[in-house]
């Protein structure tokens, strides 16, 4: 199993160099921060890039894992919803092991609005 260290710098190396958050972090910001120990900081950043470029599964669950290593739990259980709504949002039929797809992300925190690009694409409704 990777450390923390090693799940961070395989994080950022699945971003695009042009990767930038809506704070101005960047990849290399990353990069240096996971150089310097920087490790929660580093995890936030990563967080931040990848609610707003399209990353893949395997980056947020590399995230989970980092968090988990460094005990960070509220992150843990968000990138492990972001690799759940990454996972539904390119296999629909994908539904969530709590129930519905979809609905509200662990904790009650809110969820980002779908990028302009998933408007309009629905999913049926669930029935229990």
């Amino acid at each position: 199993m990777n450390d923390a260290f090693t799940l961070l710098r395989q994080a950022a190396d699945l971003l695009p160099e042009e990767a930038v958050a809506e704070s101005g972090w960047t990849a290399e910001d990353v990069r240096e921060d996971i150089v310097s120990s920087e490790w929660e900081r580093a995890l936030d950043a990563l967080t931040e890039i990848g609610d707003v470029h399209p990353v893949s599964v395997d980056f947020w669950e590399r995230l989970a894992e980092a968090a988990r290593q460094m005990m960070l739990d509220r992150s843990r259980r968000w990138c492990e919803w972001r690799a759940w709504e990454t996972r539904a949002r390119h296999h629909p039929g994908h539904s969530h092991p709590g129930g519905c797809g979809g609905g509200a992300a662990p904790d009650g925190l809110l969820r980002r609005r779908p990028a302009p690009a998933d408007v309009g694409r629905r999913q049926p409704e669930c029935r229990r």
